[in-house]
This record gives structure tokens, sequence and C-alpha cells, in this order.
């Protein structure tokens, strides 16, 4: 792996469940409930507990796990009946998370740091008010107010998730920036699929993934195109300590 010349890089593009806070676990013990009543709603048979709903769709939003279990069962939904259920998961997500998420001292530290440098945004495929409710619970309002915040479910024409890049264009047009001004962060394959997609460089982080996923969950990552991985935020802001960053090609 050869490190080519410094690249300028002035924004910071942070994905947030599972980068900025560990909302992974409690969010699909939440959403869980939700997908388990939609699938008898349906006659949706397979696994809908929340252990294996994280393993397997991690990185997209209930909108789009919806949509694929119905159409993989040959199930069609209007788009009344999709929206009646992604309300209702948005609602009881966000009320759990409020309730269970803490702030992390080194995730504000290392954001507090990296703010001296870098402009930052948040590029998410969560919706904009259950990205609030975590933030408010975990302490990030002040260091990454709604303006720079992105959201693949609201903040696009039409709500799409990740591996979509969809949302990162987007991002990137609001922010004025070229795609090699930017550098992404990033929890799941699918989530640095959709940075990479962009034209994004993207680092992979697997501090809030459990331990004895973090070797898989790494390769994962290295195969969807991040350039590096790193296990902490304390890593993670060590590499930008110049106002370049090194691109691993």
């Amino acid at each position: 792996m050869s490190i080519p010349e410094l690249t300028p890089v002035t924004t910071l593009l942070l994905d947030a469940d599972g980068t900025l806070f560990p909302s992974e676990e409690p969010a699909f013990v939440a959403s869980a409930v939700v997908t388990q009543d939609f699938a008898r709603h349906f006659g949706l048979t397979g696994d809908f507990s929340p252990e294996h709903l994280r393993r397997a769709t991690t990185g997209r939003n209930f909108r789009t796990t919806a949509k694929d279990l119905a159409a993989t069962q040959g199930v069609r939904l209007n788009a009344g009946q999709l929206e009646t259920w992604v309300r209702r998961e948005r609602t009881e997500v966000t009320a759990h998370l409020a309730r269970v998420l803490r702030p992390q001292p080194d995730v504000l530290q290392a954001l507090t740091a990296l703010r001296r440098n870098y402009r930052l945004a948040v590029v998410t495929s969560s919706a904009l008010t259950r990205l609030a409710a975590c933030f408010t619970a975990s302490g990030l309002d002040q260091l990454l107010p709604e303006d720079c915040r992105f959201s693949a479910e609201d903040s696009l024409p039409v709500p799409t998730s990740k591996p979509d890049p969809a949302v990162y264009r987007l991002a990137l047009g609001r922010l004025g920036i070229a795609p090699d001004q930017a550098l992404a962060l990033e929890d799941s394959a699918t989530g640095v699929a959709s940075a990479v997609a962009a034209g994004v460089v993207t680092t992979g982080l697997v501090q809030f993934v459990p331990a004895d996923e973090r070797t898989g969950r790494t390769e994962q990552l290295y195969r969807a195109g991040a350039t590096r991985v790193r296990s902490s935020w304390r890593e993670f802001a060590a590499d930008l300590t110049d106002d370049a960053v090194r691109v691993a090609t």
C-alpha cells in the first residue's frame, strides 16, 4: 500500500449510528419489535430477532429493510402502508435511544479538537428526528448543529438509504465542496460503499462494534473501499493532527 502526496481535506463527513455513538444494539432492540409486528401483519417469515437484524441490516434504514423484506417474499406494499410502519419504527426507536444513550467523553474530546481545523458535518441514513434525539442524549448538539446534518431519509427529494451515494452527493453540494476536499468516517460496509461511490475517501471505525465482530467488520470495511480502519476516535483524530490527510491507495 503506497502513500502518495498529502491531499488537503477541509471537511469531515461523519456517519452517526455506530460511529458518533453506540446506538446500533439498542436501536435494533426497539426496531425488532416493530419489524416483528410488521412481519406478522404481512405474513412474512424469517429471523427478526434484534441480533439477526443488526448483523444483516446495519447501515440501512428501516424503510429499505421493510421494502426488501416484503419484496423478497412477494408482498406488495403501497406507499401509505410503508409510511405508517416507517413512522412507527422511527417514533419507537427514537424514544428508546433518547432514554439509553449517554455522552461519550472520547468522542466529544476528539470532535472538539478536530473542529479547530476541519468543518464537521453528519451524513446518515437515519431520520433527522431520530438524529436530533441521539445528539441531545449524547451531548453533540453544540458540536454538530442542525444545519450540518444530512439524512438519506429526510434531506433528499426521494428517501433512500446507504449504500446509495445520493446523501453524500447532496452533502457535498450543499457544503460547496468537491469530493477530494472531504474525508468520510463510517462504521458499516454499506456506509463506506455510499461514500466511496460519491468519490469521498473513507476511513472505517470499529470502536462501537462488538469486540468479537471487529476483525470481520474490519475486513468488510476494507472490501467496501475504506483506505484505513481505526479502532478508536483517539486513533482517528491522531491521523488528522496535520492540515492534510494521507490517502492510501
